[in-house]
């Protein structure tokens, strides 16, 4: 398994499309998840400690699994099966491990608010993880990272387009549209 922390969540300026990056603690590797907004707004809720009038769906979960003496003891991003993603929650109950299936941006969404560890599946993170490309001004100075490497063109969780013949340009050229920038704006 490999641990991930939420690197940061891209809106496409072109659509409502929203994709959160996960990236390896221990490197450079990214991987890249395909969410709804509101998914992208819980998770971007927690992470700017943003408050809230009345408690969101996954706000409510984790109190739930709180009230019932649970805690979330991690997610695991475990499958990729027809560019879909699949994960397991993780719910320690009396020392008991309980393991639930869920959507990845609902797990993640949960994994900010309980504080835990996000995993990935190491053949996951090999078939479709990427690499950053360098920024413009990182090229010039000669500290640029490593170019996109993919060895699966199609892009996960993608809308119903066909990304089946995508190569990494087009996913170079699409990421290019994301709006990188805070979201505080």
């Amino acid at each position: 398994m490999v641990e991930v922390e939420i690197d940061s969540i891209r809106i496409s300026l072109i659509s409502q499309h929203r994709i959160v990056m996960l990236r390896d603690i221990d490197g450079e590797r990214q991987l890249p998840i395909w969410i709804g907004p509101c998914e992208a707004e819980a998770i971007t809720f927690e992470l700017q400690d943003t408050e809230v009038a009345r408690p969101l769906t996954h706000d409510l979960l984790k109190n739930t699994i709180e009230t019932m003496n649970g805690t979330v003891s991690h997610i695991l991003i475990n499958e990729l099966r027809d560019q879909v993603f699949y994960a397991r929650l993780f719910i320690d109950v009396d020392g008991s491990l309980l393991e639930i299936d869920c959507r990845p941006s609902d797990a993640i969404a949960l994994a900010v608010r309980a504080r835990c560890h996000i995993f990935i599946e190491e053949s996951i993170m090999e078939e479709v993880g990427i690499l950053p490309e360098p920024d413009i001004s990182e090229t010039e100075t000669g500290t640029a990272l490593a170019n996109v490497e993919r060895e699966d063109s199609a892009v996960p969780d993608a809308p119903a387009e066909d990304n089946s013949k995508a190569s990494p340009d087009a996913f170079s050229d699409f990421l290019d549209t994301l709006d990188f920038g805070d979201l505080d704006e």
